[in-house]
């Protein structure tokens, strides 16, 4: 039977079950926004995990902190910073064993550069797990002509280097896509 997702949107729980994480992983949420997935991914690399939660809004980077205090979340790293400049992550080469990024690449400015960066924190092996708006949706999301389709994402992410593996569910109105870095 296949996971589907509840409803028409991204469910959290529903979809990190298509990343495959395991206990003590390093993960990053590039632009986590209010953290809704911040949770499921502490749940999935568990206590001897972590889970960078990467937001250039500070007001959004101190409400998950606050979160992150309140449910005792103490793998999770918030972090304020620049997903379309290299370092500007403050994540560590090669460290990451998956990186999220959701309902992101539409808004990014300079998608190749944040692609890169991404990259550059990711291990050999490492996975990128990218899940975009398929479609503009009764004023939700992206304006109809700044969605990011999934074969732009798709070419974008192997252009710099990333390997495709396979789409996963992500819901009615999403894409997922996996790669992983070679």
């Amino acid at each position: 039977m296949a996971i589907v997702t509840e409803g028409r949107f991204v469910v959290p729980e529903v979809v990190v079950s298509h990343f495959h994480l395991r206990p003590g992983d390093s993960v990053a949420d590039f632009g986590a926004g209010k953290g809704n997935f911040a949770r499921v991914l502490s749940r999935a690399v568990g206590s001897d995990g972590r889970v960078y939660a990467c937001e250039i809004q500070k007001n959004l980077v101190e409400s998950l902190a606050d979160m992150v205090r309140q449910e005792r979340l103490g793998n999770v790293e918030p972090i304020w910073c620049d997903i379309e400049s290299i370092g500007g992550t403050k994540i560590e080469d090669g460290v990451l064993d998956a990186a999220v990024v959701v309902n992101t690449l539409f808004q990014m400015e300079n998608k190749d550069t944040g692609v890169e960066e991404i990259k550059r924190t990711l291990r050999s092996g490492g996975k990128l797990f990218v899940i975009d708006w398929s479609e503009s949706f009764g004023g939700m999301g992206p304006q109809p002509g700044d969605v990011f389709q999934e074969d732009e994402a798709k070419a974008l992410v192997e252009a710099h280097g990333l390997v495709y593996e396979r789409p996963f569910d992500a819901g009615d109105h999403h894409y997922g896509l996996a790669f992983r870095k070679p």
